[in-house]
């Protein structure tokens, strides 16, 4: 994972503000239980005899290394507009205290409530906070909002879900989402493993080191006890009852992101105070984010801030309630810098602006005119498609996005319209419903929709899975019966795209998706029902006069002084699909080393290498297997840390295989080592 700041010939520092600030380094917050969480904490100078409200930025990521940059560009512009800007690390991580058990812990969230007492007590604190994070931090932002603690008054969300199982990086659909379940707990593994920091918290750190080594379980294990939606999936999913969340929330996501769904259903279902933003970002924040065009996303957070917990009008609620990034139809690219289109806006979510409209499928065809007749489309499976899908969560790293559609259509069934005889844009969620048949008791359907260029290109807009044994219920899954046939709806990810006349749209079908999906036990064919009963629905959006205005609704992007860093090896990506035709075998390769640098600020140096690999063999869905390697560095001087860490997952007909392997040396020379392994039985998966 990596965060970085792109540079930007629109983007200004800024080193002034209106109010003088000063950084609190390594403040610890006491917890009801006796341990303590290290904290940063920027704020104006004259805040002891000036109380202001505070920001709260909850993350496992390590303030004082891995984040230390991006957090140095956005909590000193908070504390300069009025504001005591506080980071903290989670028990477990960085230099708090404990072990990091698991994500979204109740542990976690009481800590939180601690953190929010501990701060309303500050005499620098008017006892008014919001939250705000990106990604873990906007996860926990929702789950703490559901506490209700009465200090906190809003939220910024970012880049998050509100639905644990189904819309985050272990399931989509009911099914394994195999590109990010072993890597995402991969990276937790060697992340948890980092050492404090001896010049913070003095001898104490080997031994805290040892215990995090020895006792920081791999999430993954845990991850797929639980393959349906049981309660441990419940628990910090804030869909189960939005109700809990009675605070004003902002909600930020962009097209790239893994993680736009949840905006959607926040705004349909959170206090109508809530608002949200969708730009044409990865998962970062707008005023960094690729591809462009950035806003001043920092301006935007004052503007939030402002009103909610300084009381002061700022013109926010006579706003729009959604604000989204209209794309342009590209040509594929592996990489965007900039994505062009327009700025629309929607007054309310559902908007009376987009409307459904139907495009069904038959003999390989797109209509949209219901068509009369009902023929069969048999759905063959291919193991190796689903090679150029791209990453399931783009952070803007080079190669992140799906590839030319082309080199998948052809391991697929692939439906194709007309040219498009005028432009539409789309914004929403599209739903693939169908009418389907198995040959396998246990099977998955994978679902595309593609921008069709006239040149022939074809751009990868939406995608969508689901388990089949998971048709009723994800808490209830059952076997399917061969041969029956089965009403099926697959709600796809949501999309802001428009698509010029002249292009036409693709709908691809398939009974397997890797590295997205884990494969089903046996290959599996698909019988589909053409006709009435199977067609894609879009959400089709009228444009309005007042979306002319929308263009000029954001700021220059702005953010704060930016610490200083050497760079000691720089970044580097590559993303390699491998096919040998004698063995029949596939491979992806992910290479990631994330560089290694030195910040001049306290003289930690950190940096990371990763490889994933995704292999299978044609015709052979038990061969599928992934490995996620790690080597992680952090020192000063002559204390150093290294951490390597090697994970794998493989499965036959009734069981999946997990081991990981983790190694830290310590001034060169090895000082630990362990493996764990575990069998866990497939529960339809």
């Amino acid at each position: 994972m990596v965060f970085n700041i792109h540079d930007s010939e629109e983007r200004k520092t800024v080193t002034e503000f209106p109010r003088n600030i000063k950084k609190w380094d390594d403040i610890r917050i006491p917890m009801t239980d006796g341990a303590e969480l290290a904290a940063t904490i920027w704020l104006p100078e004259d805040a002891g005899k000036n109380p202001v409200p505070a920001i709260l930025e909850y993350i496992p990521y390590r303030k004082n290394d891995f984040t230390a940059i991006r957090d140095s560009a956005r909590h000193p512009y908070f504390a300069g507009h009025g504001y005591a800007s506080i980071r903290v690390d989670i028990r477990g991580s960085g230099d708090s205290d404990g072990i990091m058990k698991d994500e979204y812990t109740i542990q976690e969230h009481d800590d939180a409530l601690d953190i929010l007492d501990w701060i309303t007590e500050q005499e620098w604190s008017t006892g008014s906070v919001g939250m705000i994070g990106k990604s873990w931090g906007g996860f926990n932002s929702l789950q703490v909002a559901a506490r209700k603690h009465p200090a906190l008054k809003t939220i910024i969300t970012l880049c998050s879900t509100d639905d644990r199982f189904a819309d985050d990086v272990h399931y989509r659909g009911g099914s394994i989402l195999a590109s990010d379940m072993l890597w995402w707990a991969s990276t937790m593994f060697v992340y948890n493993a980092r050492p404090q920091d001896p010049e913070v918290v003095g001898e104490s750190w080997r031994d805290n080191w040892l215990d995090r080594l020895e006792n920081t379980p791999p999430f993954v294990e845990e991850w797929m006890r639980h393959q349906r939606r049981d309660d441990y999936w419940k628990y910090g999913s804030i869909c189960e009852d939005y109700s809990d969340i009675e605070i004003p929330v902002f909600a930020v996501s962009g097209w790239q992101d893994g993680y736009t769904n949840a905006v959607f259903r926040l705004l349909e279902n959170l206090p109508k105070e809530s608002k949200g933003l969708i730009g044409p970002w990865a998962h970062e924040y707008p005023e960094v984010a690729i591809p462009e065009p950035n806003i001043g996303f920092l301006q935007e957070c004052l503007r939030w801030w402002d009103q909610w917990l300084k009381g002061e009008d700022t013109g926010i609620m006579d706003e729009p309630k959604l604000i989204t990034w209209i794309q342009n139809s590209e040509l594929p690219q592996v990489t965007y810098e900039k994505r062009p289109g327009k700025w629309v806006a929607d007054n309310a979510w559902p908007s009376n602006n987009v409307n459904k409209k139907n495009v069904w499928l038959n003999d390989e065809k797109l209509s949209f005119e219901a068509p009369g007749d009902h023929k069969t489309a048999t759905i063959p499976s291919v193991q190796e498609h689903g090679f150029y899908s791209g990453v399931f969560c783009p952070f803007g790293e080079p190669g992140d996005l799906p590839a030319d559609q082309r080199l998948e259509n052809g391991k697929s069934v692939v439906f194709t319209s007309e040219p498009l005889r005028e432009s539409i844009d789309l914004l929403g969620q599209p739903v693939f419903h169908a009418e389907v048949s198995s040959d396998q008791e246990n099977a998955l359907l994978a679902v595309r929709l593609n921008d069709k260029a006239p040149t022939g290109e074809s751009t990868l807009i939406s995608w969508g899975m689901l388990n089949l044994n998971h048709l009723e219920s994800h808490e209830h899954p059952k076997p399917l019966v061969p041969g029956e046939k089965y009403q099926i709806r697959v709600p796809m990810d949501v999309l802001g795209q428009n698509i010029p006349a002249g292009h036409q749209l693709e709908v691809a079908l398939s009974p397997t998706y890797w590295p997205q999906a884990w494969p089903s036990p046996k290959p599996v064919t698909l019988t589909v029902e053409t006709g009435e009963e199977t067609y894609m629905e879009l959400p089709v959006r009228t444009p309005q006069p007042k979306d002319e205005t929308c263009a000029d609704h954001f700021l220059t992007p702005e953010i704060a002084q930016v610490i200083e860093k050497e760079e000691l090896r720089q970044e580097q990506r590559t993303r390699e699909v491998r096919h040998d035709t004698v063995s029949g075998i596939w491979k992806l390769e992910d290479y990631s080393d994330e560089g290694e640098r030195k910040l001049l600020i306290n003289g930690i140096e950190h940096g990371s290498k990763n490889k994933n690999t995704f292999m299978v063999r044609e015709n052979d869905p038990l061969s599928a297997t992934i490995t996620c390697e790690w080597e992680l560095k952090v020192g000063r001087g002559s204390w150093q840390t290294k951490l390597e860490s090697f994970s794998e997952m493989t499965s036959d007909e009734t069981t999946f295989y997990l081991v990981n392997t983790l190694i830290a040396y310590e001034s060169g020379e090895k000082m630990f080592e362990k493996t764990w392994k575990e069998n866990i039985p497939r529960d339809f998966n």
